[in-house]
């Protein structure tokens, strides 16, 4: 066992030192100005949302307003907590080849993770993430998204284009 060869007063003023500068990165941070983001006000004005932020999912669709996913189930089975649920259904083509037709595209946002891993799994580029955050609802069961159903419209102007003006070094902190 190592003896410790310090005095009382030495153990007294190493205590004293720490507690001193303890007591200066406190009162540094307490006198720096503050930058609050005004959420709620400046979300139609001034709020940046970078573009690769990760919101919710949608559907792309072609020029004809058609869904572009052929149920291929690739992001089914790559998502790890199965929140996308894919109903298909085997058509005959008019050249009498077999085909999956979508029926229905579930999506359950609130048990999403985020992980993009169901946009890297999709070979047809068919859905993407948008960085539109705005999804709270008082009921879970409307987290619930029939994707190849709905017509995605985001919730702030130009949110999609990542809202605001950012500069380096500065915070959107305007009201209006």
């Amino acid at each position: 066992m190592e003896e410790n060869n310090k005095s009382y007063f030495a153990g007294i003023w190493d205590g004293v030192k720490s507690l001193l500068t303890g007591l200066r990165v406190t009162l540094n941070e307490y006198f720096t100005p503050k930058v609050t983001e005004q959420y709620p006000e400046n979300r139609k004005t001034t709020l940046h949302v970078a573009q690769r932020s990760r919101g919710r999912l949608m559907m792309k669709r072609d020029e004809n307003d058609v869904v572009k996913c052929v149920a291929c189930l690739m992001c089914e089975k790559a998502c790890p907590n199965g929140t996308i649920r894919i109903i298909s259904e085997m058509v005959t083509t008019e050249e009498g080849k077999k085909k999956r037709q979508l029926i229905d595209y579930e999506y359950d946002l609130g048990d999403c993770m985020f992980c993009e891993l169901c946009t890297n799994a999709c070979n047809f580029d068919a859905i993407e993430f948008t960085n539109d955050f705005e999804n709270s609802v008082f009921d879970r069961d409307k987290l619930v998204l029939h994707l190849d159903k709905e017509h995605y419209k985001s919730s702030l102007p130009n949110i999609l284009d990542g809202g605001a003006e950012s500069e380096i070094g500065k915070f959107n902190t305007k009201t209006k």
